[in-house]
């Protein structure tokens, strides 16, 4: 069962998002994720939207999604953009990838957002196929970000 996130979940979900980190092949270290989000999934309105797969038999959590709603300029209109979408291992190939993605897609309609948008890595062979399976198509764009040191300097 897909389902929004629950004030309950968040412990949880901060493990996904680790599982999620390692999956990337990146590095997570908690500094009080969990109030942050508890935060942006409910202050008024929502800064993070995010739904999470119920597993079966009361066996926790098999997976979650986030997204945020941004505005395109080009098109003069807001969008949504799915930040993550991860499924534990064994949850993989059942079907909930799919669920998920059609939550999604039920939220843009519901929304008026006439365009969802994410990215993945380019190594992720898993996912490209499973969002290429669905109909998604890629638009080659190179991500840059500022953190830390580089965006003191820029200050």
């Amino acid at each position: 069962m897909i389902r929004p996130v629950a004030a309950a979940d968040l412990p949880e979900l901060v493990e996904l998002c680790r599982l999620h980190a390692a999956y990337e092949g990146a590095e997570y270290v908690d500094t009080g994720q969990a109030d942050r989000l508890r935060a942006a999934l409910f202050d008024t309105p929502p800064a993070l939207y995010g739904w999470v797969a119920d597993a079966a038999e009361g066996g926790g959590l098999d997976g979650y999604m986030t997204a945020v709603v941004e505005f395109a300029t080009w098109p003069a209109q807001p969008f949504v953009y799915m930040d993550c979408l991860y499924l534990r291992e064994g949850a993989r190939g059942r079907g909930l990838g799919r669920r998920f993605m059609a939550t999604l897609a039920a939220f843009a309609r519901d929304g008026g957002y006439g365009e969802i948008q994410w990215q993945t890595p380019p190594d992720n062979a898993l996912g490209i196929g499973f969002y290429r399976r669905i109909g998604a198509r890629p638009r080659d764009k190179v991500r840059f970000f500022l953190d830390g040191p580089t965006l003191e300097r820029l200050s």
